[in-house]
């Protein structure tokens, strides 16, 4: 019918049940919003089937699949992600933008900016709250000259994986190699680039532009 348009559909995935049961309250009071599915964590949200296209708020400390690899899951199976964490520290923001989230907000956010970013990000845009944006501005202000470091493939594996926050162990068994050789790959990256820490390495993925694989499980 002209002059009625079709609800946002948006999902929840935090395992707070208070939190989760509150932001699922204040989405299903927007005129504009319908409440899809509500979950604990990414696997029971994945349980449910959801029709692709939809907004899924994500917490990034969940049990099971988590961090950035959790925006991966998630994103992969062709959502528009939109973060709600407690944590926003420069490494979760941009391995979540790396990772494939389209929005980023902190719980200090009330309800009215959580609504405008569901939509925002449903209308094909981004956003990111003002405080977490100035961590994006600074990383892009201190990238050195754009040129192609001389990954090879299996280091840009590594690499990807880690950016989506995995650990040796679970990087060695992804990709079905031992964690020395993992390390090994980590040594010759952090040669090749400079970049010591893991938070430095995620930023180097960000600027190389590596899409992160879901890892096999």
């Amino acid at each position: 019918m002209s002059g009625v348009s079709t609800p946002i559909e948006v999902s929840v995935v935090e395992d707070h049940p208070l939190y989760r049961a509150a932001l699922a309250r204040a989405l299903g009071d927007a005129p504009d919003v319908r409440v899809d599915v509500t979950a604990r964590s990414v696997e029971e949200f994945a349980a449910y089937r959801v029709p692709t296209g939809g907004v899924v708020i994500l917490d990034l400390k969940l049990p099971g699949v988590h961090d950035a690899a959790a925006v991966v899951t998630v994103a992969g199976m062709g959502h528009r992600v939109l973060v709600v964490s407690a944590h926003g520290d420069q490494a979760d923001v941009l391995g979540a933008i790396a990772a494939g989230a389209r929005g980023y907000l902190t719980k200090d956010a009330d309800a009215d900016e959580i609504l405008r970013a569901v939509r925002e990000i449903a209308a094909g845009n981004t956003y990111v709250s003002p405080t977490l944006a100035s961590i994006l501005l600074d990383s892009a202000r201190n990238r050195p000259a754009v040129y192609r470091v001389p990954l090879s493939d299996r280091e840009r594996q590594v690499l990807s994986l880690l950016a989506a926050g995995e650990r040796d162990q679970d990087i060695a068994d992804a990709l079905a190699i031992s964690v020395r050789t993992v390390r090994s790959h980590l040594d010759r990256i952090r040669e090749k680039t400079g970049r010591r820490r893991r938070p430095e390495l995620t930023r180097l993925a960000i600027e190389e532009g590596i899409v992160t694989p879901t890892p096999d499980r």
